[in-house]
C-alpha cells in the first residue's frame, strides 16, 4: 500500500492483521526470540465508578473515546523465551519505540478521564494461551508543567498566590506539593494466530491501569483497556 493510499485513511492508526496462519500454537517452536513491531491497539474501554447509592458495588462505565486515532502503542521491542510446553517469559524493552499513549475518555454523565496507556517495564509470564504481569504507568504530566495557579514540579510557585499564608495548611498540601511518582498496572495477552512463514503473531489483551491524578492532587480511577495486538518472532 502506498503513502497516498494510507494518507487520511486512519489505516496507520490500527494494528496489522494476519491473513494466512493457524490456531494451533504447538506450531511456534521453543527458543529464545525478539519480538518486534509489537502494536497494541485498545478497542474497549472501561472506568470504574464509584456507586450512586450509599453502599454500592463500584460499577464499570464504558468510555467514549475522545482522544483522535493516536491511541495505539507500536513499533514496541520485547524479548521472548518460549519453552517446549508453550510455557512464555516477556520482557519490554524499554528503548526508542512508542510505549506511551495519552488517551481521554468521557464516561456517562459527561466526566472525561485522561490516562497514559503503556506496557512500560512489563515482565510477563504464563503460557502462550494466557500470559501476564504487572509495568510501570508514569505520570500523565511532566514536572515542568504548570497547573492553572503557576505551580509546578520543577518550576512555577510553591503556593496559589492569593492562598500564600496558608501555603503549609495540610488540606492545600496535595494542590502545591506535585507527585510524579510512577504508579501500577497489570495485563494479560493472549496469542490467537500465528504464521509459521513469517513468525507473525497475533492476539487480544485486556489491561488493568490507574487513570491520571493531577500530578498527585487526587486520587487515581482504574481504567479496563481491551483490545488486540500485533508483532513479529525473529
Amino acid at each position: 500500500m502506498t503513502y497516498n493510499e494510507v494518507r487520511g485513511s486512519g489505516l496507520a492508526a490500527v494494528c496489522p492483521v494476519i491473513e494466512e496462519g493457524t490456531t494451533n500454537l504447538s506450531e511456534i517452536k521453543a527458543g529464545t526470540y525478539k519480538l518486534q513491531q509489537l502494536c497494541m491497539e485498545p478497542t474497549k474501554i472501561w472506568v470504574k465508578e464509584e456507586g450512586v447509592m450509599k453502599d454500592a458495588k463500584p460499577d464499570w462505565a464504558k468510555g467514549t473515546l475522545l482522544t483522535r486515532q493516536t491511541t495505539n502503542l507500536s513499533d514496541i521491542t520485547a524479548d521472548v523465551k518460549i519453552g517446549p510446553g508453550g510455557q512464555i517469559s516477556f520482557k519490554e524493552e524499554d528503548s526508542y519505540s512508542l510505549n506511551l499513549a495519552p488517551i481521554t475518555v468521557q464516561v456517562p454523565g459527561g466526566q472525561r478521564v485522561p490516562f497514559l496507556f503503556t506496557i512500560k517495564e512489563l515482565q510477563a509470564s504464563g503460557d502462550l494461551a494466557k500470559f501476564g504481569g504487572t509495568f510501570k504507568v508514569p505520570s500523565y504530566r511532566g514536572s515542568s508543567f504548570l497547573d492553572p495557579k503557576g505551580r509546578g514540579g520543577s518550576q512555577g510557585y510553591d503556593a496559589a498566590l492569593a492562598l500564600q499564608t496558608r501555603a503549609d495548611e495540610e488540606e492545600l498540601q496535595k494542590e502545591n506539593i506535585k507527585s510524579f511518582a510512577p504508579l501500577e498496572g497489570e495485563i494479560g495477552f493472549s496469542v490467537v494466530k500465528y504464521d509459521s512463514m513469517t513468525g507473525e503473531v497475533v492476539g487480544v489483551f485486556e489491561s488493568l491501569q490507574p487513570s491520571d491524578t493531577d500530578m498527585g492532587s487526587k486520587a487515581p480511577k482504574e481504567v479496563r483497556i481491551e483490545g488486540i495486538w500485533y508483532g513479529q518472532l525473529a
